[in-house]
């Protein structure tokens, strides 16, 4: 356990405005579920609290407590336990599926998303990896070359099951951490040609991602593919500046499908406005300006590298999440990080707020 300096209180800060904002902004999407029953309604919030504030809580301080370098140590481990985890939602009798993708484990109580441990396992060892080589990584071998490793690995992973969304958010953080690590223009280009053949690929061989990508393209198809589209702008547009005021949501009401999971931000946007939203979105930048200033103020190179990972892992999803309801991305279905309903990604993510605050107790002033 680390006993050093204090942790990063703006930081901390940061995070627990967006828990509280979301927290509130959860529980008025849930109302929608009273259509189905109280006792719906009374699970989910007492579900967001238990995850939220309670486990989530607790998982923060104990990341925060352990020293960093444990993370190192046990980069390769942790890597190899998340793929195995990864590997189960393709078990018949543990994997569940829900929605025609296999994104979850049945662990005999509760269900859990091995896809949120495994870009985190990813981030850690990829950040073991560059501060290790990071000398060396404008050579392939040490450099693009296992970037690209990585890339692959976690295609194979996850959009077998499907699941580009979390596919998406692992390269952008791969790719921010091999920036941060001093990559090459050169590399880079390469890198981008890959991602870029990568897409082709998957909208010559999946037919969801190739009608996820005709949605965002043309939206017509109101009544089908483009239903949850059309709802989320039509919840965007009439919250107008100032929103129709907390609970007055009228799309979260057997209209705008998962109001409480990936669509919430346009439950947000008609409730709270143009200038609520905002003001969502401004906290969201203020945890990575900050998230990333622990990064560059980090001890030493691993550190740094896996705190610029996390926080991009938390607000590439943000910001993926809030696209798709804009209309400027493609739905993915991943949640709004400390917003929406969804108990793995939020114990998932409370974890890694308690990792980049371990470093930031270690910062170089």
């Amino acid at each position: 356990m680390d006993r050093s300096n204090n942790v990063d209180r703006l930081f901390l800060g940061i995070v627990i405005a967006l828990l509280v904002a979301g927290f509130f902004i959860f529980i008025s999407a849930a109302l929608g579920s009273l259509t189905r029953g109280s006792a719906i309604f009374n699970g989910l919030v007492l579900g967001q609290l238990g995850y939220g504030f309670l486990g989530g809580g607790i998982m923060m301080y104990i990341t925060s407590r352990i020293k960093y370098t444990f993370w190192r140590k046990y980069a390769f481990w942790i890597l190899l336990v998340t793929i195995g985890l990864a590997l189960l939602v393709f078990v018949p009798g543990i994997g569940v599926e829900y929605g025609g993708a296999k994104r979850w484990v049945y662990v005999g109580f509760s269900t859990f998303q091995p896809g949120e441990l495994l870009k985190f396992g990813l981030v850690v060892y990829l950040a073991a990896w560059l501060s290790l080589f990071h000398r060396r990584i404008h050579k392939a071998y040490f450099g693009v070359l296992p970037l690209t490793v990585f890339f692959v690995l976690a295609a194979g992973l996850l959009l077998a099951q499907p699941d580009f969304g979390t596919f998406a958010i692992a390269v952008a953080a791969g790719i921010a951490m091999f920036i941060t690590a001093g990559a090459s223009m050169r590399d880079l280009l390469i890198l981008f040609i890959v991602v870029l053949l990568a897409f082709g690929v998957m909208a010559a061989t999946k037919p969801y991602f190739l009608d996820r990508i005709t949605t965002f393209l043309k939206h017509d198809d109101f009544q089908g593919s483009g239903y949850q589209l059309k709802q989320a702008l039509i919840a965007v547009g009439s919250g107008g500046l100032l929103g129709n005021g907390f609970g007055q949501s009228v799309q979260k009401f057997n209209y705008l499908p998962e109001a409480y999971g990936d669509s919430i931000f346009a439950i947000a946007a008609e409730e709270f406005g143009f200038i609520g939203t905002t003001l969502l979105i401004v906290l969201y930048l203020l945890f990575a300006l900050r998230g990333l200033w622990i990064g560059a103020h980090a001890p030493d190179m691993f550190s740094g590298l896996l705190a610029v990972g996390l926080v991009i892992l938390i607000t590439a999803q943000s910001f993926i999440n809030i696209s798709s309801m804009l209309n400027l991305a493609p739905l993915t279905g991943v949640p709004l990080v400390f917003v929406s309903h969804g108990g793995t990604a939020l114990l998932v993510a409370m974890a890694e707020v308690g990792i980049v605050l371990n470093i930031s107790r270690h910062r170089r002033l």
